[in-house]
């Protein structure tokens, strides 16, 4: 099985736009992605059976979706440190996502942390693109109306550990046609297309602190945990460029009773600014709307959007 692993950015850029897909190595080191570790260690405790693997299919099938498979999920903002709560708004990744758009804004449109244990769903997928719950419509022709989706790799993940697998753009192409506009299509036509992908499937494994990037119409899949007692955390940080109204997941307004001071109170403004709260200068600041905001977030730290219209400390 063969995987597009790099650790050059220019090179990673455009192994992306060629394949919608590509692993960055150790993006993050070992001193960056342990506290994110032990942050996923206590927002999972006590979680997952940690069995022996499972397999529902009969021999030879195909995978197949189950809610099971989507336990042990949380969505920013963790009940953590910071750690965990700003990997998916590090400034090395907005930078990437602002690189492969090809835009001056992105937005983070979801950020969730997944923790998965052998035995406690069969995780093995068909494969899907994930534009159905991203989009009413589909990704645009251009970069910047596309989206980038970055598996950030908390763990090691390995095959044996669930590793995603996927299909590069240029091989899927002559199976799915250039429209693939979704899976399935007939239920025989369904099988024959899963099982020509599966054959050109390539292996997201890689080392933790990696990223493996994607885009929201390439085909990929989970796969099974089979390591007895083996576990696997990643985080997936989503991004489209600012004022791309036709991809949304995470409406985070909706999540209001969260702890989103965990986030607010240590982000700097490009952060902030990637889950839609405006730039310091953005005419939305006034003296009324920074006293209301401050008195809403006590902790959070204003200086620069005063001092951006003028205001004292």
């Amino acid at each position: 099985m063969a995987s597009n692993a790099t650790t050059d950015r220019s090179e990673a850029l455009a192994t992306w736009h060629r394949d919608g897909a590509v692993i960055l190595e150790r993006f993050f080191d070992a001193a960056e992605i342990a506290p994110v570790r032990a942050d996923c260690d206590t927002l999972f405790a006590g979680r997952g059976s940690r069995g022996d693997a499972i397999d529902r299919k009969p021999a030879g099938g195909i995978g197949a979706f189950d809610a099971a498979q989507f336990l042990n999920q949380e969505q920013l903002p963790f009940a953590a440190s910071p750690a965990i709560n700003l990997i998916g708004l590090h400034p090395r990744l907005i930078a990437f996502a602002k690189a492969a758009l090809g835009v001056d804004r992105v937005h983070l449109y979801q950020c969730d942390a997944w923790a998965k244990y052998t035995g406690e769903a069969d995780y093995d997928q068909p494969f899907h693109c994930d534009f159905a719950n991203h989009t009413l419509t589909v990704p645009g022709d251009s970069a910047a109306e596309r989206t980038i989706n970055l598996m950030i790799y908390v763990t090691d993940v390995s095959d044996d550990l669930g590793a995603i697998h996927y299909v590069a753009a240029p091989d899927a192409a002559p199976i799915v046609g250039e429209e693939h506009a979704a899976l399935p299509h007939t239920p025989t036509e369904a099988g024959e297309l899963q099982r020509a992908l599966k054959v050109r499937e390539r292996s997201g494994a890689a080392p933790a602190g990696s990223i493996f990037a994607y885009g929201i119409d390439v085909y990929h899949r989970g796969t099974n945990l089979t390591r007895p007692g083996g576990h696997r955390y990643t985080i997936t940080a989503s991004y489209k460029a600012a004022g791309n109204d036709m991809v949304n997941r995470a409406a985070w307004p909706l999540y209001f009773t969260r702890p989103w001071k965990n986030l607010i109170h240590v982000a700097s403004p490009e952060q902030l600014a990637c889950i839609g709260i405006p730039l310091p200068g953005d005419r939305f600041w006034t003296p009324s709307t920074i006293a209301r905001t401050q008195a809403r977030w006590p902790g959070w730290d204003m200086t620069p959007y005063r001092a951006a219209i003028g205001l004292a400390a």
